[in-house]
Parts: C-alpha cells; sequence; structure tokens
C-alpha cells in the first residue's frame, strides 16, 4: 500500500512504483482504502468541488473555453461523494458504544495528520520592519 490523499493505494503498478508516477486524480478510485478519520475532509473536499462548479457557472463574460478548463469534472465529485457514502454505510452498521468509540479514536488521530487538496495558498510578504535599512549583507574588509 502506498499513501494518498485521503488513504491508501492498492494499484499493484502504483505500489511498485513505490507511488510515483500516479495521477494526481486517487481520490475515490477503485484501489483506495479510506477509513472514517478522512470521512470530514471528503466531506470538505467534495463541498470545495460543488462550490467552485457553481462559482465558475455564474462567469457570463468569461470565454467557454476557459470554464471549461477550470470546471470540476463532474467524475470527480461523484468519486468522492461515493467514497465518502461507503464511509457513512459503514458506519451506520455500528453500534451506538462501537461509533462513540472510534469518534475517540478519530479525534487523536485527527489531531496528529493534515490534509487539504484545496487550492494552493500564497503567503503574504511579511512587511519590512526596519524600512531605512539597507538590503543584503555588509562586506567588512580590514584595511
Amino acid at each position: 500500500m502506498v499513501h494518498v490523499p485521503y488513504g491508501t493505494c492498492t494499484e499493484p503498478s502504483y505500489v511498485a512504483a513505490a507511488g510515483h508516477d500516479r495521477p494526481v486524480r486517487c481520490v475515490g478510485c477503485g484501489h483506495v482504502r479510506t477509513d472514517v478519520s478522512y470521512l470530514p475532509d471528503l466531506e470538505a473536499y467534495l463541498a470545495d468541488l460543488l462550490r467552485n462548479r457553481e462559482r465558475l457557472a455564474t462567469f457570463a463574460d468569461a470565454d467557454s473555453w476557459a470554464k471549461s478548463e477550470a470546471m470540476p469534472a463532474d467524475d470527480d465529485s461523484n468519486r468522492v461523494r461515493r467514497l465518502a457514502q461507503r464511509v457513512r454505510q459503514g458506519l451506520e452498521v455500528l453500534s451506538d458504544e462501537d461509533r462513540s468509540q472510534i469518534q475517540e479514536a478519530i479525534m487523536v488521530v485527527r489531531r496528529t495528520r493534515t490534509v487539504s487538496l484545496g487550492m494552493p495558498r500564497i503567503r503574504q510578504p511579511l512587511a519590512d520592519l526596519r524600512p531605512g535599512r539597507t538590503a543584503g549583507p555588509t562586506l567588512m574588509t580590514n584595511g
């Protein structure tokens, strides 16, 4: 198994390649194995896909080719939706006590893991705290 976003992948050629040369669209593929601890992330990712789709649909002035390039694929949201549904169905068959124990374990696991497949963010440049200072180090010579 190889770690991928929201779980692990069991696809033989991907595992043999130690996780290299795999397309990004692993989420929801038949080889991806996930667990209930990823459910909030899967649901948030699905909401982002759907929100982006709606947002792009409102751009009346955008060229059609630009909208189609930026539009999340229906297959992506359908795969994520099916994956999240499988996890929820697995939870439904458990007893209340088992679900409670799982929720406690999830809290522990999620404290140590971060997953984000959202849009990359660019940090704002830091303010120059000493605006009068010249850039770069000063070379000192003995002379």
